[in-house]
């Protein structure tokens, strides 16, 4: 097809369609487009500052939409295109058509494939209870970070914390691993907001709920270039009763990584990086595999790893799952993308730094032949949560034989 034809295309497609609902399609899919884009574009390893600068371009370029498309349309006048290519509007004219077409047929299906995402069949239980902190602590933990005045927006959850009680069934499990505990903690981001006293709160009760057999840190630990010093006073409050390990995600990547990394250490964690730990559990071999892709190279190598053993993956971004079902890593776990952290009635995430955009926000899924929790994490760079509180993550491992699944 040539470009004429594709031309003549887009204006037959234009004369058939009313201009304000040419207009409203062009918006939604404008937004679509570069909110996807963004998405993306934030999955790369790009410098903290880069990302920013990108982020308020393509704010100011989603708003600027609607007024280039008024002004395409000459909305006030003639109320059609002009495919003249010699001004302004007539460069703008395909991409107007384009972004209807995107908004009232691309962005409709993503949609609905993201409601028709199926939970891993390997879950066989899930509760939440949501505690919140702030009415625990009887005043809000804000603290004192850069942005500490967003934790105090009307309906803002972000002290609202979901206990998130897991049951996976792994038929691959030895049988002396039935009723084998992970506790599961990302995205602390500890900058002063929320202040020690949150978290203090949650690791406390943590410990209470039971120590957990093992435990996984995946990431974003520390959100300044001073916070690192709340590491070892708060996380050396967690206890395991077989291994502890930490890996770093990406904003621990923009500040001052080794001091991140000793101060894991201190807490007793083993802090794996992009390398692989084979350890006994209940008899039974377990490789343990970090990955701090992309921002962390080069990506750890299991070549010469023991194919005999269960392998568990924390890996900091779910964009990972490709990497890890090449490696047939049996379980992942992962945080990064924060559920979105702002989540919209019937249309969910919209923001979600992945180069799968939403399809990985938060959940569990199954990508043959690995199983995959994604959590929301416990904080964030901005302190906003709505639709999408905090969540800490409690998985129990049954297997098949275990007779209290009967029914279930």
């Amino acid at each position: 097809m040539t470009g004429q034809s594709i031309i003549t295309l887009l204006q037959s497609l234009e004369a058939a369609l009313p201009a304000w609902l040419l207009l409203a399609g062009a918006c939604i899919g404008h937004g679509f487009l570069m909110t996807t884009g963004l998405n993306v574009l934030y999955a790369w390893p790009l410098s903290h500052n880069v990302l920013r600068l990108t982020r308020k371009i393509d704010i100011l370029v989603i708003f600027l939409g609607p007024v280039l498309f008024f002004y395409a349309l000459d909305f006030f006048d003639t109320r059609t295109l002009q495919w003249r290519p010699d001004s302004l509007r007539g460069y703008l004219a395909p991409y107007v058509i384009l972004c209807w077409i995107a908004g009232f047929v691309l962005a409709p299906l993503a949609q609905v494939l993201y409601w028709l995402r199926r939970q891993a069949p390997q879950v066989a239980g899930s509760a939440r209870r949501t505690v919140d902190v702030a009415r625990e602590l009887g005043f809000k933990p804000v603290g004192r970070g850069k942005r500490h005045a967003l934790a105090s927006l009307p309906g803002n959850q972000v002290f609202e914390v979901d206990f998130h009680e897991l049951t996976l069934v792994l038929p691959q499990l030895p049988a002396g691993w039935n009723g084998l505990s992970i506790l599961h903690l990302t995205d602390l981001h500890l900058c002063g907001t929320p202040d020690r006293a949150f978290y203090q709160t949650i690791f406390e009760r943590c410990m209470r709920e039971g120590v957990p057999d093992l435990l996984a840190l995946t990431g974003d630990v520390v959100d300044s270039s001073w916070h690192h010093r709340w590491i070892v006073p708060l996380l050396g409050r967690l206890r395991w009763n077989i291994a502890g390990f930490a890996i770093l995600g990406n904003h621990d990547a923009w500040r001052d990584a080794k001091a991140i990394r000793r101060r894991l250490a201190r807490t007793g964690l083993d802090v794996l990086g992009n390398s692989s730990r084979r350890i006994d559990v209940r008899g039974h071999p377990m490789l343990v595999v970090g990955h701090e892709g992309p921002w962390f190279t080069p990506n750890p190598n299991l070549e010469d790893s023991p194919a005999d053993a269960f392998r568990l993956c924390l890996s900091h971004t779910p964009d990972n799952i490709a990497w890890a079902r090449r490696n047939k890593v049996d379980l992942m776990l992962s945080g990064h993308v924060h559920g979105g952290q702002i989540r919209l009635p019937l249309i969910g995430s919209i923001f979600v730094p992945s180069r799968y955009s939403r399809r990985y926000d938060f959940g569990t899924f199954f990508e043959a032949p690995t199983v995959m929790h994604v959590s929301r994490g416990l904080a964030g760079q901005h302190p906003l949560r709505y639709g999408c509180r905090p969540e800490v993550t409690r998985i129990m491992l049954r297997t098949h034989s275990d007779k209290s699944l009967i029914g279930l």
